[in-house]
């Protein structure tokens, strides 16, 4: 699943990057949960909707979306934009978060369906960099598959290719949907295991 992400980029860059006529209005946010307002952008402009489909879902598989929520995967495409999302890996009885990022520096554009003002990300199988710390991630879609997403096409529900994130242990306040700061995204080191 995807619990958390953030988005801190300037509002001319969301809108160079997405097409938009005019920048988005939003604030910078390192921390974003489900069941908040937060931008997405579908038919060529950028709006809030609420985290959580129907008021529900969070996140979709998307090896059942379309049979599952047809009406959505059909007809109510969007896009999230997000400078990164946080992950956890479950390990000797705790859960340690991670935050993954664009490895070129761009924003990142996580597929999502939309309905009545509300969404879900969708989810798909890990690529090689979150394979050994949780099996799901975001789908990611390229930037070139901007307009065949929101158009409908099919066929672009799969891992971001295994280059295109880079990943950092962070700290554990992340765990905490009120703590919102920069500071979320500093590097921790990892205390050495017994194997090591």
């Amino acid at each position: 699943m995807c619990g958390r992400y953030a988005l801190h980029a300037n509002p001319d860059v969301v809108a160079l990057q997405f097409g938009l006529d005019s920048p988005p209005e939003f604030l910078s946010r390192y921390n974003i949960a489900p069941a908040t307002d937060v931008l997405i952008v579908r038919d060529g402009k950028a709006s809030l909707a609420h985290w959580g489909l129907r008021r529900r879902f969070a996140n979709l598989r998307a090896e059942t979306l379309a049979q599952k929520f047809p009406g959505p995967y059909r007809n109510g495409r969007a896009l999230v934009p997000a400078s990164g999302f946080y992950e956890w890996q479950s390990t000797a009885g705790r859960k340690q978060p991670y935050y993954f990022f664009p490895a070129d520096g761009a924003l990142l554009a996580l597929a999502a369906v939309w309905e009545n003002e509300s969404f879900s990300l969708i989810t798909t199988e890990p690529n090689a960099t979150l394979r050994n710390i949780h099996d799901r991630m975001p789908v990611i879609i390229a930037r070139d598959d901007y307009g065949a997403w929101l158009a409908g096409e099919d066929g672009l529900l799969r891992p971001a290719a295994d280059d295109a994130l880079q990943a950092r242990a962070v700290g554990m306040a992340v765990n905490q949907a009120a703590n919102d700061s920069p500071r979320l995204l500093e590097p921790v080191e990892l205390p050495r295991t017994l194997f090591d």
